[in-house]
């Protein structure tokens, strides 16, 4: 079993920016391909963005391209969210899920949620203007 733990969600302002992490407890994620979700209240959770196993590959939804960049470091055992010019519409509970996954293939098909094994509980983001 893969426990994952979120972290750095707040309360921000429309063009600020936050990091998101995500951790596995007591075992490293490296060995994982990480996905980031969000859910946004009476919505459905959807994809943010995805990265492989060694972090060469990367994939990110439409709305969120070009402001946020998922990365990882495997040294340390975390995978990030950076979320820059933050927007109303990013409001929502975030979440990271973890699945193995091999580093060879594209990760644009880890966009759906059932493709993942283990998830977090999620980090709260709000965007308020």
């Amino acid at each position: 079993q893969v426990q994952l733990v979120e972290s750095g969600g707040g309360l921000v302002q429309p063009g600020d920016s936050l990091r998101l992490s995500c951790v596995a407890a007591g075992r490293t994620l490296s060995n994982y391909a990480v996905g980031w979700f969000r859910q946004a209240p009476e919505k459905e959770r959807e994809f943010v963005a995805a990265i492989g196993r060694s972090g060469g590959n990367t994939y990110h939804a439409g709305p969120v391209t070009g402001r946020f960049t998922i990365s990882r470091d495997n040294a340390r055992g975390v995978v990030f969210l950076q979320m820059n010019n933050l927007k109303p519409e990013d409001t929502a509970l975030y979440f990271c899920a973890a699945r193995l996954y091999s580093d060879s293939a594209p990760v644009w098909n880890l966009s759906l949620d059932n493709e993942y094994d283990y998830w977090g509980q999620g980090t709260q983001v709000t965007v308020y203007s």
